[in-house]
């Protein structure tokens, strides 16, 4: 009998450590998942960036980050903003085009404002708010948030400089714009 109890106990306790230690993890379970810098060289790789322009490209998004501490970067060219998000024209590319989805145009979701500044970069706005704002030049807008929302444009000291009844499109000069309300 005692044979028997030990047989069982020493099953069951290796039982139980295997319950406690899971199943084995495999070679590929164990590799890390890539960081994001590694994710965001990899778009610039396959969107044929030499090393030199995904620098720069690296710069611009440390640019935008600098002038506002709340952005966050999801790819190589894309940024979440305060009320929506930036996407940076890649350097040679003809077409702006967030490089974590390069076979995707750019559009104007409903309910969004959505701008292109003089340097081609994409500001999409989805949230209602007061926001600082950065284009420069000569650019467009697409005011396609719900018939009858204004969108406001201000200067440096705060007071209006002109705004756009939903919905429709045109052209501006960015240059002077500080701050968009986009609803």
């Amino acid at each position: 009998m005692k044979r028997v109890s030990i047989r069982r106990s020493a099953g069951l306790i290796a039982a139980t450590a295997a319950l406690i230690a899971g199943p084995t993890l495999s070679a590929h379970a164990m590799t890390p998942a890539p960081s994001a810098q590694q994710t965001y060289a990899a778009q610039t790789r396959a969107a044929g960036l030499t090393d030199a322009q995904a620098g720069k490209l690296q710069q611009q998004v440390d640019a935008v980050r600098a002038q506002e501490p709340r952005a966050r970067q999801t790819s190589a060219n894309t940024l979440d903003i305060p009320g929506g998000t930036v996407t940076l024209p890649a350097p040679g590319q003809s077409e702006t085009r967030s490089l974590a989805s390069p076979a995707t145009a750019l559009a104007c979701g409903n309910g969004h404002l959505c701008i292109t500044d003089g340097r081609g970069v994409n500001y999409d706005y989805y949230r209602c708010g007061y926001y600082d704002f950065n284009g420069i030049g000569d650019g467009t807008f697409n005011n396609n948030q719900t018939s009858g929302t204004r969108a406001r444009f201000y200067n440096s000291d705060g007071s209006e400089r002109w705004s756009h009844v939903a919905k429709g499109t045109g052209t501006a000069s960015w240059t002077p714009v500080f701050h968009i309300r986009p609803c």
